[in-house]
């Protein structure tokens, strides 16, 4: 049976966690570890996380590492705290399942059908964002839309190296809630970049689809709603800069490319949800 890690750091925001891990408990796949990792966070946050990973024993808690500061050092502790057959996720603490059964359709996806098939190194689902008052909104379009511009109707659709590489050159970027992160993928990069403060999971999503062996599945599942806000939204021009470093090194001087029609699609999702 698969393991299955979802990782989630904090920082005082124990007032959010109580929906995210509800949402965990009400799962048909009951084979779910949850590693909370905590900035410096207050007494009350952590006598929270204390409680809950006390009646809640797949949960568990750990302080973030000084070294490794920020949202995405966060996560690449959670990659070096992985088992060699954990698949990961990453969810923030506004973020949950989006309906009970959505692990078990998760995990079903990466196993193999026979001998001769080997699973995928990511699996990218769908997301949804919600507003302040827990509306849904607009939705994750990585795997929602086919080169063609209709909606993918097949449960799943795998993607080499190269056509996933093709849809980062265009703009899309897989939403890393919705990503699940296989061994293979953990194995050959298992690190953020440290000096990218807002965009660092633009830039492993680059830097992964260099590995010619990659296995992309996309899985036609709405799998975590998403709360639509963040640091990230409210730093503009330091987002628009980091942006624009991640595709020049990718991409060398093609960078405008993927960078216009990024914005292209996230203005074109807001307006058909708006």
């Amino acid at each position: 049976m698969p393991s299955l890690l979802i990782v989630v750091p904090t920082l005082d925001s124990y007032v959010l966690l109580s929906h995210l891990v509800e949402s965990l408990q009400q799962q048909t796949w009951t084979s779910w570890r949850v590693q909370f990792i905590d900035g410096p966070s207050g007494l009350e946050h952590r006598q929270w996380l204390e409680r809950c990973c006390r009646l809640e024993p797949r949960c568990h808690w750990v302080p973030q590492v000084p070294d490794l500061p920020g949202i995405f050092g966060a996560m690449t502790q959670g990659f070096m705290m992985a088992q060699l057959d954990d698949w990961v996720l990453f969810w923030g603490s506004d973020d949950w399942a989006a309906a009970p059964d959505v692990l078990s359709q998760l995990m079903t996806s990466v196993t193999p059908h026979d001998l001769l098939q080997s699973s995928p190194d990511l699996v990218v689902c769908r997301g949804r964002y919600a507003d302040s008052q827990g509306r849904l909104g607009r939705r994750t379009a990585f795997g929602m839309v086919s080169d063609s511009g209709s909606a993918d109707r097949a449960a799943s659709h795998d993607l080499n190296a190269v056509e996933y590489r093709r849809r980062l050159f265009l703009g899309a970027t897989p939403p890393h809630q919705a990503t699940l992160f296989g061994p293979g993928a953990i194995r050959r990069l298992r690190s953020y970049h440290e000096g990218l403060r807002l965009t660092a999971d633009l830039d492993y999503f680059l830097r992964l689809s260099r590995v010619e062996s990659l296995q992309i599945r996309l899985l036609a599942l709405e799998l975590v709603h998403m709360a639509d806000a963040g640091v990230s939204g409210q730093q503009t021009r330091r987002r628009l800069q980091e942006v624009r470093l991640c595709y020049r090194f990718a991409f060398g001087w093609s960078w405008w490319v993927p960078f216009l029609t990024r914005y292209a699609r996230r203005l074109m999702s807001r307006f058909v949800h708006s």
